[in-house]
């Protein structure tokens, strides 16, 4: 990590007093005093009909106010790379401003990268701190995917912006996918993988000891970047004997295949709505491959944080099979827990 500064912004509500602009000068002298930074050269401009603008340039970067009488809003920003934290602006300005509230926002200026996590909740935002970026590239088939070396995970695979796994914790997630079927029927003969790039869904039948495993997985450019840099998620699976790989979309390769061929179907698409309507689209003949009494189980995402998504799952897997069971592990990456659904071939 290399740290260029630290940088402060302050949003002053309820500022019902408009200043007048020798009031802001004062204030930045009085803040760059508490803060030992030095004021180079000063810049302020005052709208028509009401509104002010201040720039302050200093030796270690700068201060500004912006000023919104309309809103009762005072704008304030600090970046220095002194040593003392711009955070000092914080008590003067309460003391010479009247305000009703002040929000408060540090940003730390270095080298580390924080990445938004999308299945953040509305009311709970969440980053992963990224050490190092290994891979960024769009694949052929439009995927947008990233393998990323995280500060608590280690690395990590993301696809459309979004974690699929971290190598500190997949072993939760595709442990409890694979039991979630054997545990309604733990007959081994043949397997399917729909999905499951990273290649643990693979990896776990391999160790269940299946006799055979079909993976269908469109995009070879996730299996091959994992091979790469998540070898340990995979452990090669597809250079085994027991492992047939197909290419492409998996639902258009399904139709070759002969009636009551699987015992194991495992799902591993996106957990979103248009996978859920893919998947509903496609259940019958998922059903016609899978034998009697024979388990299909998919990923559906995440009770905790979007319960309308797997509600959604389970109606597709209660309409087709008019039964499901729903299993359940908390994955420390995902910051919640995780389901999966699992059906018998009636």
């Amino acid at each position: 990590m290399k740290k260029v500064g630290e940088h402060i912004t302050l949003d002053i509500v309820g500022t019902k007093k408009e200043y007048t602009p020798e009031f802001y000068e004062k204030l930045v002298y009085k803040i760059a005093k508490a803060a030992k930074v030095t004021v180079l050269k000063i810049s302020k401009y005052k709208f028509e009909p009401q509104g002010f603008t201040l720039v302050a340039l200093l030796a270690e970067s700068h201060i500004s106010f912006h000023t919104f009488p309309e809103k009762e809003i005072v704008s304030f920003d600090f970046f220095t790379c002194g040593k003392v934290s711009p955070k000092v602006s914080l008590d003067i300005i309460k003391d010479e401003m009247k305000h009703t509230n002040i929000i408060i926002k540090e940003f730390n200026r270095d080298t580390i990268d924080l990445y938004h996590d999308n299945y953040s909740s509305p009311g709970l935002k969440k980053s992963y701190v990224v050490n190092r970026v290994l891979e960024n590239f769009k694949s052929k088939v439009g995927q947008y995917i990233e393998i990323l070396d995280l500060e608590q995970f280690g690395k990590a695979l993301f696809i459309d912006n979004e974690i699929q796994v971290a190598e500190s914790d997949e072993h939760l997630y595709s442990s409890t996918f694979v039991n979630s079927g054997l545990n309604l029927n733990s007959n081994k003969e043949k397997a399917a993988i729909i999905g499951g790039g990273d290649g643990g869904v693979a990896r776990e039948c391999i160790s269940q000891n299946f006799g055979f495993i079909d993976w269908y997985e469109l995009d070879p450019e996730v299996v091959n970047v994992c091979d790469k840099h998540l070898s340990k998620i995979g452990e090669k699976a597809t250079e085994k004997n027991s492992v047939k790989c197909v290419w492409g979309d998996a639902f258009e390769s399904i139709k070759s295949v002969k009636d009551n061929t699987y015992d194991q179907i495992f799902v591993d698409l996106n957990d979103d709505q248009f996978c859920i309507d893919l998947a509903a689209k496609n259940m019958s003949s998922l059903e016609r491959i899978l034998k009697p009494k024979g388990v299909i189980t998919a990923q559906v995402g995440s009770q905790d944080k979007k319960p309308k998504q797997v509600e959604n799952w389970l109606n597709v897997f209660n309409k087709n099979f008019a039964n499901t069971k729903l299993s359940r592990v908390y994955i420390p990456s995902f910051d919640c827990s995780w389901n999966f659904s699992s059906s018998i071939n009636h």
